[in-house]
């Protein structure tokens, strides 16, 4: 009975302590998000046509992306050697650090060429904090779940949203409280900033979890995680990167080029935070409820019909925030990112645990996660490049990478039953 009430007690800890760290690690990648599209072009690349200062900032926001598969291969690796808390630690202070330095980064008028050059820095160490943190932290909620998996796993998937609503929050504050002029003097600089709150917060939480039971009781890897991914388990890697490469193309779509592409629309930068802000909190539900419905249904129906949803807004975003209505625009961004993408995106966190075994569970789901990640980043500066060909075609490219993504689920067997502690190889094998 007491054991039965220490594993309970254990399992809340993981899941606050995965939710809180996810909600800071995003809330800090995605101020960056929200301030790429926004301020950055101005403060940083002031000295470049508007639209390739936009073109340049958005690229620097991509390079966060780039870098999130490194930070999944290096915590990858020593998460599966020597422990997930461990790993989480570490990457949840390079990321408030790394947030920390960019609220006190110098801009181009001041520096010159440095500061595009030291951004750039910090936004790949941001990366691989974050390419590191989302296995872990998926890790420690479901490795100590005995029931529920997808349920638990979500709150992790649940940060990201929640993240930008903190971020969004807070740059609405500041914009409310200062003019222009001072927002984009030292008004976008507070949030960045306030990182390092965050961070003393988490970082309490988090020290109080304790390690896996599924780990601490499972033979570890003789050799290297990721070499042992490669030779054994290769097709699930693919499976895995296509799975999710469709929920983060929607993902970067929803929460950053959006954004961009609604301000030069017309509409002011805080009607489109606002909206933003309220499809985020929608989402925050959605990826908690969907997820807890793939524990009754399974995994695959959920996700299947997410993706083929999200290829279906995909088609009437733009109409509607081209229709000049800011009621139109909440109800686009809502439909999006608090209906239909919720349901693609929130089971992976459970599905990406039951792709691989014990010993290379922490490189396996985090290479996957973060090279389908890749979408996210991309798919802005890709739609940014290509707008003049019409927003026809960004639809149609959406719609293709929901596509990829329904054909590898539906390739894959049924998860949501595997038992975690199976050290007979993979657990989920493709079908």
């Amino acid at each position: 009975m007491a054991e039965n009430l220490r594993s309970r007690a254990q399992l809340r800890r993981a899941v606050l302590s995965s939710y809180f760290g996810s909600v800071i690690e995003y809330y800090d990648f995605l101020l960056y998000a929200t301030a790429s599209a926004v301020v950055f072009n101005k403060v940083f690349f002031s000295n470049l046509d508007p639209v390739l200062g936009t073109i340049a900032s958005l690229g620097t926001f991509t390079t966060g992306y780039l870098a999130r598969p490194i930070g999944g291969i290096i915590f990858g690796h020593f998460g599966d050697l020597l422990g997930r808390k461990r790993m989480l630690v570490i990457t949840m202070s390079m990321m408030g650090i790394a947030s920390t330095l960019i609220g006190v980064l110098p801009t181009y008028a001041q520096i010159g060429v440095w500061a595009p050059v030291l951004l750039i820095v910090l936004r790949v160490l941001q990366g691989v904090a974050v390419g590191g943190e989302w296995g872990g932290a998926v890790l420690m909620s479901a490795e100590h779940a005995t029931s529920r998996r997808g349920l638990w796993a979500s709150f992790t998937n649940a940060g990201a949203p929640s993240g930008m609503v903190v971020s969004t929050l807070l740059l609405t504050l500041m914009g409310a409280v200062t003019t222009d002029a001072q927002f984009l003097s030292w008004g976008w600089r507070v949030p960045f900033l306030l990182s390092v709150v965050l961070l003393a917060i988490g970082l309490f939480i988090r020290l109080k979890v304790d390690e896996t039971p599924v780990f601490a009781t499972a033979e570890r890897s003789a050799g290297a995680p990721l070499l042992e991914v490669l030779r054994r388990h290769p097709k699930n890697l693919l499976l895995a990167i296509g799975v999710g490469f469709g929920a983060f193309v929607a993902q970067g779509t929803l929460t950053t080029y959006v954004l961009s592409y609604a301000v030069h629309a017309g509409f002011t930068r805080q009607t489109v935070l606002n909206a933003i802000t309220v499809s985020s909190i929608g989402a925050v539900a959605g990826i908690i409820g969907y997820s807890a419905l793939s524990d009754r249904v399974g995994r695959r129906p959920v996700v299947i019909a997410g993706a083929l949803a999200t290829a279906v807004v995909g088609f009437v975003l733009f109409p509607l925030i081209d229709s000049r209505s800011a009621g139109l625009l909440t109800l686009a961004v809502v439909l999006g990112q608090s209906v239909a993408h919720p349901a693609m995106y929130g089971p992976l966190a459970a599905l990406y645990t039951e792709l691989f075994a014990t010993r290379t569970r922490y490189t396996g789901a985090s290479l996957g996660y973060q090279i389908a990640g890749l979408g996210a980043g991309i798919g802005p500066v890709v739609f940014a490049a290509v707008a003049g060909a019409g927003t026809g075609v960004i639809s149609a490219v959406i719609a293709a990478c929901c596509l990829v993504t329904v054909l590898c689920v539906l390739v894959l067997r049924e998860s949501r039953d595997v038992d975690l502690a199976d050290p007979a190889g993979v657990v989920a094998a493709s079908a």
